[in-house]
């Protein structure tokens, strides 16, 4: 019996060949060519599908811009609370809601201009060659594309599809609300004149044609009118984010699919910020001059009053008589004396004015300077300015921010501030109390001395003195609201452009398309490797000799490759191909395994298989041929009884045969048949019997055998399947030798456990595996050749007569070569 020692090229191998298990993947490369060409299709097909994004950003830097003008008295600008506070204010501004709000409106984004192309309708904003300005308090067609076509300079058609309509919905921009108007289902068309007010059922605007356009005549656009809150929330997807090294530094990012579009936006958005910035630096101003300006309006009456009371008094008197010496120093006194007073009490009165505002109210963005009352208390003028603030952004974040939140922290914020200021107030208030009351004695210290002069002289103080308080007082207004406007002038914007944005070439962003094509080698390589591996997995024939190994220790005695010629007789017809020297090989190795078992005279071997088709017959005649051809004598016993095959490719006939012989009607001698083949005869199976086990199992068999020992060296059974029938077994004990034949691609693994068991109960023994139709080593991971390799490549030039074809790329290298 063989054993896997005496063969050293059966030697166990890694348990894992990665080196075979690429070679199975490569077997499959059309799968892959395949592949690939479908996945890189469909990515081709769908970038070019895709519309183009492009990307614009700009840079503005944000600074505290400081006013000349502002001084201790004239605090009217916020504390923003330092530069990081002021970024990130802004930040939040140019995403919010609000401010996107105002831009898109301002720019009119929701109305899309649109060119038809090959694939999807194209961004033509700034292309087309004329804008439209609509009537924004009456409906126009939403979301459904109109088009535009020019017919002339000066006309041009529009028309819309309202075929599967009955009806349409209308978006009202000036309160964002939509209606229904019925349509019947058909197409509009009209023609209208540039410039013309166009008021149809579902469109009402003006088409106005750029200065700059030309050549336009025929060409087709559309108009698109798109849901308003729903552009707002696109482009409030703008990317703005403070630059690492300079937090100062703000970079604002957008994409999309028009960079017109894009660079209009982005300027846009930046404008709008400093305006509200600016705006909200000059509020404080705003509010004071609103407020002096309401006062002066009052006390202008008041002085005029004033005055005509003055003159009507000097009128007829001696004025010099009435302002003599002791009598104007008095009234200088009285109103010096007057006007402390009265600076006091409008102090007072804004400190009351103040306090009510803070315990009823709560929008606080329109409180007047507390300069305006003449307070310059740092604190006072501090946080009633961070009032201010903190009421103004909250009041804009009520139309964009949805986290109940954060309008909580303002809250907080509020409230801690107006706290502040409240004991502020009434601290101040003390003070001024006692000023107050320190004043209103000098005054009444001064009144009594002037109760001493006459009586007329005493009304001429009165008048003269209620005059010049009302005078010192407008004029103190006027100084303020100077000082307010020359405040306002200087105030400029803390938010400048380093970089506005700009179209200078490139800027696209996507489509990602060599991402597609990575993806797409990616699932071309991915997918035919998966359905691989499920083959493999799900795959349960016989693949290798190391398949075999692991399913079996019966020894692989030869691997026999491909049939090569149209017939069986593939040794005799081609001696020297590679097929002929794996049977050669074969032959070896039975040799050595009689040598070993000391076996003298003539031997015998039998071939079986699992089932039928694994060559069997294949195997048998050529194993004769090879012992025939060394002028052994050798004869073939076709004893597969139920499926006789052996005799057709001798060209011979099956009307005699083993059959005829083991029920007495024949002898051997006339139940051989000789061939063509030196040395070697074959005895077909015969007529097909009834009984074919219980003729096998007879004496006549034994005797059969016996005769055949005594006239060939070789005898070959060729027996039916031992997994089908029990016939090989009744022979196996005539056998020297027994070959297990398996095929590539044919015998599955699970059969290999039937002739294991039959091994292990010894019904079968001395056996070997023959490993039968052997080829392709490249879809298999394994390269054993013909025979475990007895082509020797370039070296067997000479000793074999079978000349391998080039294919594939081999065969165009070898025709570029030639």
């Amino acid at each position: 019996m063989l054993d896997t020692k005496d063969f050293n090229f059966f030697e166990s191998q890694n348990s894992f060949d990665f080196k075979g298990f690429l070679l199975k993947i490569l077997s499959y490369w059309k799968w892959f060519v395949l592949s690939l060409i479908i996945t890189f299709l469909i990515a081709y097909n769908v970038n070019i599908r895709k519309e183009k994004i492009y990307g614009m950003e700009s840079l503005i830097v944000v600074e505290d811009q400081n006013n000349p003008f502002f001084t201790s008295n004239t605090s009217l600008v916020f504390n923003w609370g330092g530069t990081s506070d002021k970024v990130q204010t802004i930040i939040t501004s140019l995403k919010s809601r609000s401010h996107n709000e105002v831009v898109v409106d301002k720019l009119q984004y929701y109305i899309k201009y649109l060119r038809k192309g090959k694939y999807y309708f194209q961004d033509a904003y700034g292309e087309v060659p004329f804008y439209v300005k609509i009537d924004k308090s009456k409906g126009q067609l939403f979301a459904r594309p109109i088009k535009v076509k020019f017919v002339s300079p000066t006309q041009f058609e529009i028309s819309v599809d309202f075929e599967e309509a009955t009806s349409v919905p209308l978006m009202h921009y000036a309160d964002l609300s939509t209606t229904n108007f019925a349509v019947g289902n058909k197409e509009f068309k009209k023609v209208f004149k540039v410039g013309e007010q166009i008021n149809l059922p579902f469109l009402h605007l003006i088409v106005e044609v750029k200065p700059e356009a030309f050549d336009y005549v025929n060409a087709e656009y559309y108009l698109q009118f798109d849901d308003f809150n729903a552009t707002v929330g696109a482009y409030r997807g703008i990317d703005v984010s403070a630059d690492v090294k300079a937090l100062s530094v703000v970079r604002l990012q957008l994409e999309g699919s028009n960079k017109y579009r894009l660079v209009e936006y982005l300027n846009a958005t930046v404008d709008v910020l400093r305006k509200n910035q600016l705006d909200s630096k000059n509020l404080f101003a705003n509010n004071t001059i609103n407020f002096i300006d309401s006062t002066l309006v009052e006390m202008e009456g008041q002085i005029k009053d004033a005055e005509g009371e003055l003159k009507a008094f000097r009128k007829g008197k001696n004025v010099f008589d009435l302002e003599e010496e002791g009598g104007s120093i008095l009234s200088e006194k009285l109103s010096t004396y007057d006007i402390q007073k009265d600076e006091i009490d409008r102090k007072i009165a804004y400190y009351n004015l103040l306090k009510n505002y803070l315990v009823k109210s709560t929008d606080y963005s329109k409180l007047p300077a507390p300069t305006v009352a003449g307070i310059d208390d740092p604190n006072i003028i501090g946080n009633v300015s961070r009032l201010i603030q903190l009421s103004a952004e909250r009041s804009k974040m009520a139309y964009s921010v949805k986290n109940k939140g954060m309008f909580t922290d303002f809250d907080v914020q509020m409230e801690a501030v107006k706290n502040v200021l409240l004991e502020n107030i009434a601290s101040s208030k003390s003070a001024l109390m006692i000023d107050l009351s320190i004043v209103n004695k000098n005054i009444g210290l001064a009144e009594s001395q002037a109760s001493l002069l006459p009586e007329q002289k005493q009304e001429h103080l009165k008048i003269t003195r209620k005059y010049n308080l009302k005078d010192k007082i407008y004029s103190t207004f006027l100084e303020k609201r100077s000082e307010a406007e020359i405040v306002k002038a200087a105030n400029i914007s803390d938010i400048n452009f380093l970089d506005r944005a700009k179209d200078v070439g490139g800027g696209l962003r996507g489509p990602k398309t060599s991402i597609n094509y990575i993806l797409a080698a990616l699932l071309g390589f991915l997918i035919p490797l998966v359905i691989v591996f499920i083959i493999t997995l799900l795959d349960n024939n016989i693949n290798s000799v190391e398949d075999i190994q692991k399913l079996t220790k019966i020894p692989v005695i030869g691997v026999i490759g491909k049939k090569n010629t149209d017939n069986n007789l593939s040794v005799f017809e081609k001696p020297k191909s590679p097929l002929a020297e794996s049977f050669r090989a074969i032959r070896s190795s039975l040799q050595f395994l009689y040598k070993k078992q000391q076996k003298e005279g003539a031997k015998i071997l039998m071939l079986t298989s699992s089932v039928s088709g694994e060559g069997k017959t294949f195997c048998s005649i050529n194993l004769a041929t090879v012992f025939a051809l060394s002028e052994k004598k050798t004869v073939i016993v076709g004893l597969d009884l139920r499926k006789p095959r052996i005799f057709g490719d001798f060209n011979i006939d099956n009307i005699t045969g083993v059959v005829n012989y083991l029920i007495g009607q024949k002898t051997i001698d006339e139940v051989v048949q000789k061939t063509h083949i030196p040395f070697l005869d074959v005895i077909p199976s015969g007529p097909i019997p009834p009984n074919p086990a219980e003729l096998l199992m007879g004496e006549s068999m034994a005797e059969m055998i016996e005769e055949l020992k005594q006239k060939y060296d070789y005898i070959i059974l060729d027996t039916p399947p031992v997994g089908l029938v029990s016939d090989a077994l009744e022979l196996a004990h005539f056998c020297d030798a027994t070959l297990y034949v398996t095929r590539q691609s044919f015998t599955k693994k699970g059969m290999l456990s039937v002739v294991n068991e039959k091994h292990k109960r010894g019904e079968l023994h001395n056996i070997s595996v023959l490993f039968n139709g052997f080829q392709n080593k490249a879809k298999y991971g394994y390269g054993y050749g013909y025979g475990y390799g007895y082509g020797y490549g370039a070296y067997g030039e000479g000793y074999h007569d079978d000349k391998i074809e080039p294919k594939g790329w081999k065969k165009i290298l070898e025709k570029f070569k030639k």
